[in-house]
C-alpha cells in the first residue's frame, strides 16, 4: 500500500478511536464550596427526617445555605457553636462539614467568592424554587 492509501485509511481510524483521553478537570474553589453546601443541606433535611425525637435535632439552627449570601459565614459560625448533640454522631459529622465549609470559605477560597447578597432572612426563610414559569401580561 502507498502512503496515500495509508493516509486516510489513518485518518479514519483516528476517527473512529476518538480524541484521546483526557483527565477530568479538578474542581475549583467555586465548585467545592458549590458542592460541599449541597451536600451539607441534604445531610442536614437527611438528619432532620431521621433523628426528628433528638431534642438536640430539632433546636438546631436551620442550615439552608446560599454561599453567595453575606450571612452565610456568620450561619455556619452559629451552626458549628450549636448544643452539642452527643448522642447522634450524624450531627457530629455534619458539623464537621460546615466547619470544613466554613474554612474553605473563609481562607482558601475567599478570592473565589463573590457574595450577591446580605439578606439575613432569606437563609432563615428561602424562597422555594418553581419551575412553572409565570403568566405573561398582555
Amino acid at each position: 500500500l502507498s502512503t496515500m492509501t495509508l493516509w486516510p485509511l489513518s485518518l479514519l481510524l483516528l476517527l473512529l478511536v476518538g480524541p484521546p483521553a483526557t483527565q477530568p478537570t479538578p474542581p475549583t474553589c467555586y465548585s467545592r464550596m458549590l458542592s460541599l453546601s449541597r451536600e451539607i443541606v441534604g445531610d442536614f433535611q437527611s438528619l432532620q427526617a431521621t433523628e426528628p425525637s433528638e431534642p438536640c435535632v430539632r433546636y438546631l439552627p436551620r442550615l439552608y445555605l446560599d454561599i453567595h449570601n453575606y450571612c452565610v459565614l456568620a450561619k455556619l459560625r452559629d451552626f458549628v457553636a450549636s448544643p452539642q448533640c452527643w448522642k447522634v454522631a450524624q450531627v457530629d459529622a455534619l458539623k464537621d462539614k460546615v466547619r470544613k465549609l466554613y474554612t474553605i470559605m473563609n481562607s482558601f477560597c475567599r478570592r473565589d467568592l463573590v457574595f450577591l447578597s446580605d439578606d439575613c432572612n432569606a437563609l432563615e426563610y428561602p424562597i422555594p424554587v418553581t419551575t412553572a414559569l409565570p403568566d405573561r401580561q398582555m
